[in-house]
């Protein structure tokens, strides 16, 4: 690839990063959320109830980001912690009532802004979007380079 190509690629990509994130902590905002919360509480909802560490692990960040997260959410309302009955030291996250009906809402969120996002693709190019994208985050995840 020559480097005017590579330039395109990198700087749609980067584009696409700012503007998507952006354009989600403007979705967020009136709910009082900001950008990461949205996964940790759709993760919940998909997942039932799960210790804060696999948490961390499905959502692809830091535990301390976990942590901070679950607190802010937890001092609203939308989240429970508790210790973990098996290790005291872990502790088990879960939506309350209110972070299932935030849920709700960020399902409704979430898919506006998927449609938004692919407003003039093809059906076929929508389809093929996500894995496309996966390919391209796993050749640049930094945890698993040699």
């Amino acid at each position: 690839m020559d480097f005017d190509q590579a330039d395109r690629v990198n700087q749609a990509i980067r584009l696409l990063s700012l503007r998507h994130r952006a354009r989600t902590a403007e979705l967020l905002a009136p709910l009082g959320l900001h950008p990461g919360q949205e996964a940790l509480v759709l993760e919940l909802a998909r997942t039932g109830p799960m210790i804060q560490a696999k948490l961390s692990e499905a959502l692809n960040i830091e535990p301390p980001s976990v942590t901070l997260m679950a607190r802010k959410l937890e001092a609203s309302g939308h989240l429970r912690r508790t210790p973990a009955p098996t290790d005291k030291r872990a502790s088990v996250v879960e939506l309350t009532d209110s972070g299932r009906a935030l849920a709700g809402q960020l399902k409704r969120l979430w898919r506006a802004l998927a449609e938004e996002t692919v407003a003039g693709l093809s059906a076929r190019k929508v389809q093929d979007l996500p894995g496309l994208l996966t390919t391209i985050a796993a050749n640049v995840d930094t945890r698993h380079r040699r």
